[in-house]
């Protein structure tokens, strides 16, 4: 006889398990134990923001790039960086625009050019000149294959990549696959700067929202890449 998942046989035959009813109060008593009891719960909530973080304390490198996440908080951290390495040189990925950008500009609005503004906060604050990485697309991903290449055509060294603390662990899992067998040795790097707070983020919408969507890809990740 063939037995059909939801059936009432099926569901009998479930619940006469014992191994059921053991993990069913097992997270039961441990859903429970988080919601109601504060410490655990805090203590919960902060190892699963600290979980998105990477803690590279990077010193001087031959480059500092301002992840594609990063924007003004990046920039900020770079120029702290930069006061103690003043021969380091800078790099900012490219940001093409999306296809609402482009049917903006076809209608007469002028594209802003993300990278161009934070070349201009970079030269503003005395970092000097800065190269842009090309690159077709937006996203982590992207970055993770178009930076290999560009280290490859250049005497990159030791490169330190600067991105925001929620962004930071899944950046790193990304940049060590893409960069194996390539030249350059890069360092992801959290900027003191971003609004992230892995102590507190559950406390605003906007921590919460963040949290909840990185935690989802760095799962996502780690599935597909265990190792």
């Amino acid at each position: 006889m063939t037995l059909r998942i939801g059936s009432p046989l099926t569901i009998g035959r479930l619940l006469r398990r014992r191994w059921f009813w053991f993990w069913f109060a097992a997270c039961l008593l441990l859903a429970s134990t988080t919601v109601f009891v504060p410490a655990i719960r805090v203590a919960t909530l902060r190892a699963a923001g600290w979980a998105l973080v990477v803690d590279n304390h990077a010193g001087c490198a031959d480059l500092f790039i301002v992840g594609g996440e990063a924007d003004g908080a990046g920039v900020l951290e770079i120029a702290d960086l930069l006061q103690q390495c003043a021969r380091a040189q800078v790099a900012v990925f490219a940001d093409p625009p999306d296809p609402v950008d482009l049917e903006l500009e076809r209608r007469g609005l002028p594209y802003t050019d993300g990278a161009i503004e934070l070349q201009a906060q970079l030269s503003a604050l005395g970092l000097g000149s800065s190269e842009i990485i090309p690159r077709t697309t937006g996203g982590t991903g992207d970055e993770g294959r178009v930076l290999p290449e560009w280290c490859d055509q250049r005497p990159c060294g030791s490169v330190v990549i600067v991105t925001t603390t929620d962004h930071s662990r899944r950046v790193q899992r990304v940049l060590r696959r893409a960069m194996r067998g390539h030249k350059g040795t890069v360092t992801v790097r959290p900027s003191r700067y971003s609004e992230f707070d892995p102590d507190r983020w559950w406390l605003t919408h906007q921590g919460i929202r963040t949290g909840i969507v990185e935690i989802q890809k760095l799962l996502l990740d780690v599935l597909r890449h265990p190792l």
